[in-house]
């Protein structure tokens, strides 16, 4: 069979199909009837000599032929909207630049990194969402945001196409309400209820294994992926809870707040991860060549003596 001049609106439409799973998501994504879609595939049908859906209980499932070809379609449809994008960016006085979030992190370093993607003599309309790693994850492959900062790198190997760069990493430590506790670290955290990064985070996971290598009997009253809500949650129960080293002699300098100890054994790492596509564009190139290391390290413990007495918060692990 030879096939010449295709129709490529009729594979475009074959595509969506693929994609969402269905001709009405199809439709509600290209803004057409669902008529309109099951007209343009039967046409590719036809022109291809064979049938490229079959029933899946309500749904639809791409048949053999139709796993062939969206394979290549979807080859097609990635590069091309690749070349609009870097057309796009090439073109625009006012570079728009979508970043993802993962919410695990510390929205203050977030914001430190993102401050290096605006220069004064460049416009760009910055736009941030915040979501988990793996939906982020997803969404950039889409082509729906231009970067990720994240917890943890991404798999070249199993997501093709992608490219992940180590910004850095930074301590963490637990902090609670005065009075503190009167065991020493880390026993003290069996005197509190504890809040943790949610288990889903690199660092909710590293957590939970460092408090069963330790032994610890711990109570996990809440997992937590927001730091200010784990805060305030935290200081209305009373509880122990974790941020970032840095939080002792900066956000928590001034307040009834006390830092009980610090790891240095297990640190939050952060992560650009971006498409081959974005290699070029500016902001993207400012992050991945910044030095961050003075933003990611942690400052000596500040407090006073008396604040930590019954404490050797110097042993990190």
């Amino acid at each position: 069979m030879r096939v010449s001049h295709l129709n490529f609106n009729h594979l475009y439409y074959f595509w969506h199909v693929c994609r969402e799973g269905s001709v009405v998501g199809a439709a509600d994504a290209l803004y057409l009837t669902p008529q309109t879609i099951t007209g343009q595939i039967k046409a590719l049908e036809e022109r291809l000599d064979g049938k490229l859906f079959k029933r899946q209980g309500r749904g639809l499932v791409p048949s053999e032929l139709g796993q062939l070809i969206f394979r290549y379609a979807d080859k097609m449809f990635t590069l091309s909207q690749e070349m609009l994008d870097i057309v796009t960016y090439s073109r625009e006085s006012n570079l728009l630049f979508d970043v993802g979030v993962a919410d695990a992190l510390s929205k203050r370093l977030v914001s430190k990194v993102l401050e290096t993607t605006v220069v004064e003599h460049e416009k760009i309309h910055l736009r941030c969402f915040e979501s988990t790693h793996e939906m982020l994850l997803e969404q950039l492959s889409q082509h729906k945001l231009d970067m990720i900062l994240s917890d943890c790198p991404v798999d070249s190997s199993q997501q093709e196409g992608l490219f992940s760069v180590k910004l850095g990493e930074c301590n963490i430590s637990f902090y609670c309400r005065q009075p503190i506790p009167q065991k020493s670290f880390p026993e003290c955290l069996e005197e509190r209820r504890l809040l943790i990064p949610g288990r889903r985070s690199m660092l909710g996971r590293k957590l939970l294994t460092w408090i069963r290598n330790k032994n610890l009997q711990v109570e996990v009253l809440g997992e937590f992926d927001d730091a200010a809500l784990m805060k305030a949650f935290g200081m209305y129960h009373n509880a122990i809870f974790i941020a970032p080293s840095f939080y002792a002699n900066d956000i928590f300098a001034d307040s009834d707040i006390v830092e009980i100890g610090r790891l240095d054994a297990v640190q939050e790492e952060y992560y650009v991860i971006f498409a081959e596509r974005m290699i070029q564009h500016p902001a993207v190139q400012r992050v991945c060549n910044k030095d961050f290391s003075a933003l990611f390290s942690s400052p000596p413990k500040s407090r006073p003596e008396k604040l930590f007495q019954g404490y050797d918060i110097k042993r990190s692990s």
